[in-house]
């Protein structure tokens, strides 16, 4: 579950991280009391679970609280990629001398955790790594061992903290991992964590994504959930029991297994380069099952998401054999019906895979094309996307 940036600031407050968690508002009006509460000068900030809300006109800073309530009322109900904003943030200005980035998250490819950190916050870490990749620290984390005081200052030096604020960083980054492993969280990110004019450091922005499936450990942390701002697709497939996260892109994924689907983003992920930088819609793992019932909830999701402007059905058979799956696509097909207008590559090996293939070919649906090869489905797919983006343009 991704938090918002006031519940993100909320937790930091809990650890005693430095921060100012501001006040949350829903009506623009109610803007007023907030910023006279707060001293007259603030930034109003969209409260989405996406990020570039300041790009997106977002975030906006407010002189007055009559200015204030005005820049409430631009920013509520806006739609931030495809997230509308129904709550912002009236949080105080800040005397920011310096800007950084810090990071605790889960390395699934090395089973360990990582510390990523940067003295250039403040932007997208991506640009900072792409741009300058020496100015990123990346601290690899033994989960056994955490992060004690050796830790801690092997990440600061690592990192380059200016000596002035050095011990006040070490006392941070122990107090961000006490909240990182105690909430059972897989991401927490501050981007800008600033120096302030008094010297002093602040968690000005955070980011905190906390494991569902530690939820009974957490019984609080239904609090944090918030039904009118999730994503009605991920509802969605929550009620059909299926494993969905939406992505901003526009190739829609069905694969057996999430590290086959995880696999998947990435090889479409590169063939979209080729292709005007398509990328993966979604994550969507419908594990070893693919009934006509499980795929046609799969492909309704998937072929209702406006951005999907073309399907990689990814398959290996195993326990669930590719004939089954074959048959499954068909009559999930026939259960959507003229619903379904998108097209659909799908790509089938490993058990009784030659039947597989020849169901699809039999059954000629003309949305559905057959490619041998994982990386030849995923560049088709990619190719499609960009033809029906560019047709709709």
């Amino acid at each position: 579950m991704d938090l918002m940036e006031y519940q993100a600031k909320q937790l930091f407050a809990k650890y005693d991280v430095p921060v100012t968690v501001g006040i949350v508002v829903e009506n623009a009006e109610d803007a007023r009391a907030a910023t006279e509460e707060l001293g007259g000068r603030v930034v109003v900030k969209a409260q989405v679970k996406t990020g570039g809300r300041g790009k997106a006109g977002g975030v906006k800073l407010a002189a007055s609280p009559e200015e204030a309530v005005a820049k409430a009322a631009e920013i509520l109900g806006m739609d931030i990629k495809g997230h509308t904003v129904r709550r912002v943030l009236i949080a105080p200005t800040a005397d920011i001398a310096e800007e950084y980035y810090f990071s605790f998250l889960v390395d699934r490819s090395n089973r360990n955790y990582l510390c990523i950190a940067s003295i250039e916050g403040g932007i997208e870490i991506e640009e900072v790594a792409r741009s300058n990749p020496d100015a990123v620290a990346k601290v690899a984390i033994d989960p056994l061992v955490g992060v004690d005081a050796v830790k801690a200052r092997e990440i600061v030096e690592a990192t380059r903290f200016p000596a002035e604020v050095a011990e006040e960083a070490l006392d941070l980054i122990t107090k961000l991992w006490t909240l990182f492993v105690e909430e059972d969280a897989g991401l927490v990110e501050v981007n800008p964590l600033v120096r302030l004019g008094d010297g002093h450091l602040e968690a000005l922005d955070g980011k905190v994504s906390l494991d569902e499936n530690a939820d009974f450990r957490h019984t609080e942390h239904a609090a944090f959930e918030d039904s009118s701002a999730a994503d009605p697709l991920e509802a969605k497939a929550k009620e059909k029991g299926l494993n969905y996260v939406k992505l901003d892109g526009a190739v829609g994924i069905i694969g057996n297994g999430a590290g086959l689907v995880m696999s998947t983003l990435d090889v479409v992920a590169y063939a979209g380069e080729a292709h005007g930088g398509v990328k993966p819609a979604n994550f969507l793992d419908i594990g070893g099952g693919a009934s006509a019932e499980v795929m046609a909830d799969g492909l309704d999701i998937i072929l209702n998401d406006a951005q999907v402007k073309s399907v990689f059905v990814n398959v290996f058979g195993g326990i669930t054999a590719c004939d089954a799956v074959a048959n499954g696509i068909v009559s999930a097909l026939g259960i959507l019906g003229d619903s379904a207008t998108k097209p659909i590559v799908v790509r089938l090996d490993g058990n009784n895979v030659v039947e597989g293939r020849r169901i699809l070919e039999q059954a000629g649906h003309p949305l559905v094309t057959l490619v041998d090869t994982m990386d030849g489905a995923a560049d088709r797919a990619a190719e499609l996307a960009a033809a029906g983006s560019e047709s709709k343009g």
